[in-house]
This record gives structure tokens, C-alpha cells and sequence, in this order.
């Protein structure tokens, strides 16, 4: 027999860890609706003094620059768009977002930062 004690989760990270896979979901959700793009950057700016000093707030740093850089190349996108260019950053920022979403979901699954550390 093993006599190795039991690890019991910590609260504060499991908490942590359910308030960004609700940003994951609510992020992932915006390609249906947009407005949950916006709701989702909302919880990380409430939420992010909770998760400050834990390995979770490496992914509401990821989530919040995945929000305001998302925002900044459809802007730019639909501003290009009449010179023919933007419906390509438009495609490449969606890539992109899709990307980020399914490597930070991942990585939080996985109990991991989104940073190296160091």
C-alpha cells in the first residue's frame, strides 16, 4: 500500500481555474455572439486581483491580451477592408483567436502557466 497523503486541490486555485474556463468559453462563444467577447474581458478585469501570485494569472494575462489585440486587428481589418486587404487580416485574426483560445484552454487543462517562468 501506497502511504502517500491525498493532495487536496487549493480553493483559491480551483476558483481561479473555474473563472478562466468561463473566459475560454465565453471567448469561444464570441464567434456566435460578440458581445461575450466584451463580457469576457470584463470577469478578467474583476477577477484579476483574485488569481494575482497564482500560476492562473499567467491566463487572464494570456485571455486579456488575446481580447485587446483581437480587438486592434479587426479594427484594423475592417478598416483595410475597402482597400481589399482587410477581409485577410480579418480571416488571420480569426485564425489567431481560435488559436489562442484552444492553446490557453489546453494549457489550463493541463494545470499549466502560459509563460515560461524564469
Amino acid at each position: 500500500m501506497d502511504n502517500q497523503p491525498e493532495l487536496v486541490p487549493d480553493p483559491s486555485i480551483e476558483s481561479a481555474k473555474k473563472a478562466a474556463t468561463i473566459v475560454y468559453a465565453l471567448q469561444a462563444a464570441s464567434f456566435l455572439l460578440a458581445v461575450t467577447f466584451i463580457a469576457a474581458v470584463i470577469v478578467n478585469y474583476v477577477k484579476k486581483d483574485d488569481v494575482a501570485g497564482t500560476w492562473v494569472a499567467s491566463h487572464f494575462r494570456w485571455q486579456i491580451r488575446t481580447f485587446w489585440f483581437g480587438l486592434l486587428w479587426c479594427f484594423i481589418g475592417v478598416i483595410t477592408f475597402i482597400l481589399g486587404v482587410g477581409y485577410f487580416i480579418l480571416m488571420g485574426t480569426a485564425v489567431w483567436v481560435i488559436y489562442r483560445i484552444a492553446k490557453g484552454w489546453l494549457s489550463l487543462l493541463d494545470g499549466k502557466s502560459m509563460y515560461l517562468e524564469g
